[in-house]
């Protein structure tokens, strides 16, 4: 089974509003051996202008992920999670992910290819505030290998 070309173009509803955590922050920094005081201490995060500890550049995903969710679980996208490997990931930022931040992602298919067998997949999810500014754009490139 191959992945439903359809896909491309796919836009998916906005997932819930993800609260983000300082603790949350702190343990993803650690897990990333981030040790920027402004990723662990609100006190040099406040002194360097922000609200609260700074998430590191990736957290992105963790806020991604349950877009991403969406697409794996759609019924006609003809991917198969056990064939999934991640491809590529790319952030482009409008500003920092900040404890405090209520946000909110949304996805879609920015391209669905066949190369040699293998499907690949483009998942560009769109990462805005509160407010709906714009916080962060996550994009995944998921390879679905074809059949051996």
């Amino acid at each position: 089974m191959s992945v439903n070309p359809e896909l491309q173009g796919r836009v998916f509803p906005p997932v819930a509003p993800y609260l983000v955590g300082r603790e949350k922050v702190r343990e993803f920094s650690r897990a990333v051996f981030a040790t920027n005081p402004i990723n662990l201490d609100p006190e040099a995060a406040r002194a360097a202008g922000y609200a609260d500890v700074v998430a590191p550049p990736t957290f992105a995903v963790v806020v991604q992920e349950a877009t991403l969710a969406q697409l794996l679980a759609e019924p006609d996208a003809g991917i198969d999670f056990t064939r999934v490997v991640h491809g590529d990931q790319r952030f482009s930022f409008t500003r920092p992910i900040v404890a405090g931040d209520e946000l909110t992602a949304t996805l879609a298919v920015a391209g669905v290819k066949s190369l040699g067998g293998h499907s690949m997949v483009t998942a560009v999810s769109t990462i805005v505030d509160a407010s709906g500014a714009h916080v962060v754009t996550a994009t995944s490139t998921l390879v679905v290998r074809g059949d051996e």
